[in-house]
């Protein structure tokens, strides 16, 4: 099974032999796929129904809450930390984000991006909550209750994360002219890498 493009190209910033912890890891298929290539972790899965997934494609899996942190891992105990499309589901970013530079010595952030052209057009002309590609519920029914922007996620890491890698793509998950000079207008999916200061 193909793997989604923005867990392709996380995939490919992990060298062989690291040791991970994916967060928020669904079904487990990057933890799948990177076991192919002698990579070793962790996944963390709240739903019961992805950690009885992870379990039967031989992922290992812990069942935990994100928001209640990583306390059950020690400092710098991982080579990365992987937190893709679940940022905006947790109740306190902030906190995660700084769990996640202690816990690896680097960690992987994606998220969708709230500031780009069709999010903004349909809040300020159609009045309403954006539907995309990237954010397909309404807001009735989404998991997100942080949506943020590329500004707003490198302001956050201002305090004490340094930034080391920056990819932004669009709906079709490629790399434009539009996403590298304008990124927060016309970026849909956002990747990071990331270390502590």
């Amino acid at each position: 099974m193909a793997l989604r493009i923005d867990l392709q190209i996380i995939s490919d910033w992990i060298p062989n032999g690291a040791r991970v912890l994916d967060l928020g890891c669904g079904n487990g298929s990057l933890l799948a796929h990177l076991q192919k290539r002698g990579i070793t972790g962790y996944g963390l899965e709240i739903d019961n129904n992805k950690f009885s997934d992870c379990i039967i494609a031989g992922v290992n899996v812990i069942q935990a809450d994100l928001d209640q942190g990583l306390h059950q891992f020690m400092d710098q105990s991982f080579d990365f930390v992987i937190l893709s499309q679940t940022l905006q589901a947790i109740k306190c970013p902030d906190f995660l984000l700084r769990e996640i530079a202690r816990v690896g010595n680097q960690g992987i952030i994606g998220f969708p991006n709230f500031g780009h052209w069709q999010c903004r057009l349909q809040l300020s002309l159609g009045g309403h909550m954006p539907v995309s590609r990237a954010l397909p519920n309404s807001w009735f029914d989404t998991p997100n209750i942080h949506l943020c922007t590329v500004k707003d996620f490198e302001k956050l890491c201002n305090n004490n994360i340094v930034i080391l890698n920056r990819i932004v793509v669009n709906h079709k998950h490629k790399y434009t002219i539009g996403t590298r000079m304008l990124p927060n207008l016309f970026g849909q999916i956002v990747l990071y890498k990331i270390k502590q200061q």
